[in-house]
């Protein structure tokens, strides 16, 4: 069947968005740069909700909320923060509205302060930690809410960058420096661990430079991912606040010793951003692919029939071979709920995530794998009357791409875990090893600036460690320092490289203290 999605080298920017339409994952919204979360793009954000969720709240952290407008005042507090976020800010200045004379509304009632509409939290929850904080003893607090934020942006694009969008932000307060510089690290592992062992998106892990950190930190780390086109992305940031924004809303405490100290607090987040990574680092030209442990949809079960008289016993197969995986309980209750419904949808495990028997007449059965295909279900089980003949089961898996007629007795939990486990760690080799081979280390900065252009990736090379200097290749290159790794070698297209071996930075011919990796990003 031809596919309705634009192919990667034709049009990237096109294939994605067709990507996303294809397989129902997001809708346009009426107002500029915001969208329409579909039921199935918003179930692969609750999956990773929820693996983010335990991971929190197995490193002490609670979650709570906190309001979403924020007195214009509070931003004026932190010089660096509000000359960071003014330009994104959406200000509410009216309440009310009347009618205009003209057939219209126009804003009645202008408001004594004018209200920001949240972009991130550190103000108002600042102000809160002030009033709750008082001795060593109430720390450390450590808090995190979901919810969406405002950012006014002027070229959005779905799940990458919109005006609203939905995350958590995480904001802890600490005695010490040592605690705050440890829970930005260990968050910024979580982030890791979720991106790489939950969404199959291979990262690096490492330091922003002063100029692409944080407004309002001491410093920020990251991960940053690969996407096919060869642009990096900044999938989640944690950052060490200091004293900033403790100092700015007076957040003091009795010490130990009995004196008074501002506490040292973190924030860290992660957003709808990371579905935008999934679909650029897994999908291909006939639709998305989802990771198993995010896919809403685990497995689809297609009856195939041409005759009336065959109809009830390849349904009552399937039926079967949907209980050899759910059990025949699962399979009664969901019956009892969605009795009458095209697709019988049966959980599968605690998770959320279900495997379906598609029972729809109107499609043809070719139409009805392009369906599921589109939407990244990892397995599809097709029955028919031969299949039922011969007790056995076409087993079609996404990854890796892959027929095989299995035996009916074969179908069991045990066969589709390990069907799962296998897509699950294929997706991720194949992502490590493209990212390998898109990046490199260079020397050479007139050599950088061609490579640039023309094999786009992770670039390796020294840095002098000045504004100046970044400045400079921003400007000529539109790449930018994505982060100053962690890790002492990275794998790249011609082997290992070496990051912190020191040299000298191609651009200005000054000392370099080691390389860092360069690339355009989203």
């Amino acid at each position: 069947m031809a596919t309705n999605i634009t192919p990667r080298t034709k049009d990237y920017n096109q294939w994605y968005l067709d990507v996303i339409n294809a397989a129902g994952m997001a809708d346009y919204s009426p107002v500029r740069g915001c969208m329409v979360i579909k039921p199935h793009g918003y179930a692969v954000w609750e999956g990773l909700q929820r693996e983010l969720d335990a991971r929190f709240k197995a490193t002490g952290h609670v979650n709570a909320y906190f309001p979403l407008f924020i007195p214009m005042s509070f931003l004026a507090k932190e010089a660096k923060h509000v000359e960071g976020f003014a330009m994104e800010c959406a200000v509410v200045t009216h309440s009310g509205l009347e009618p205009d004379g003209k057939g219209g509304l126009k804003p009645k009632g202008e408001i004594e302060e004018p209200l920001i509409v949240r972009p991130t939290s550190e103000t108002i929850i600042g102000h809160t930690y002030a009033q709750w904080v008082q001795s060593w003893r109430d720390l450390p607090i450590l808090v995190n809410q979901w919810a969406n934020v405002v950012r006014w942006e002027m070229r959005t694009r779905l799940f990458l960058r919109t005006m609203e969008f939905l995350w958590q932000e995480g904001h802890t307060a600490h005695e010490t420096w040592e605690e705050a510089e440890a829970e930005t690290r260990r968050m910024l592992d979580v982030y890791a661990d979720v991106a790489e062992n939950v969404l199959a998106i291979p990262v690096h892990r490492g330091r922003k430079s002063p100029a692409e950190r944080f407004a309002g930190a001491d410093d920020t780390y990251c991960i940053e991912a690969m996407m096919q086109d060869g642009k990096a992305l900044q999938a989640g940031t944690s950052h060490n606040l200091g004293q900033n924004f403790s100092k700015a809303f007076d957040i003091k405490f009795q010490t130990r010793d009995q004196k008074v100290a501002h506490v040292w607090t973190t924030s860290w987040g992660v957003s709808t951003r990371l579905i935008g990574a999934l679909i650029m680092t897994h999908s291909d030209d006939d639709g998305l692919v989802l990771p198993p442990k995010v896919a809403p949809v685990l497995a689809a079960i297609v009856p195939i029939y041409r005759k009336d008289d065959e109809k009830a016993a390849v349904l009552a197969y399937a039926k079967e071979l949907l209980a050899r995986l759910v059990g025949a309980d699962a399979v009664a209750r969901a019956e009892a709920v969605c009795g009458g419904r095209e697709i019988l949808e049966v959980p599968y495990g605690s998770t959320g995530q279900r495997v379906v028997l598609d029972l729809r007449d109107g499609l043809r059965p070719p139409d009805k794998f392009f369906h599921w295909e589109q939407r990244g279900v990892p397995v599809r089980l097709e029955v028919g009357p031969k299949d039922l003949a011969n007790r056995a089961v076409m087993a079609v898996t996404r990854t890796p791409r892959s027929k095989n007629v299995v035996s009916a007795d074969a179908i069991t939990p045990a066969w589709f875990d390990d069907a799962l486990a296998t897509a699950q760690k294929m997706l991720f080799e194949r992502a490590v090893a493209f990212r390998a081979a898109q990046t490199r280390a260079c020397d050479d900065y007139a050599a950088f600036k061609s490579a640039i252009e023309e094999k786009p990736g992770f670039y390796a090379m020294h840095w002098d460690g000045t504004k100046e200097t970044e400045a400079k290749i921003k400007e000529e290159t539109k790449a930018t320092i994505r982060c100053i790794p962690l890790a002492d070698v990275i794998d790249g297209a011609d082997g290992p490289i070496s990051m912190k071996t020191p040299g000298t930075d191609p651009v200005s011919g000054k000392p370099s203290e080691g390389r860092v990796l360069f690339a355009r990003a989203y």
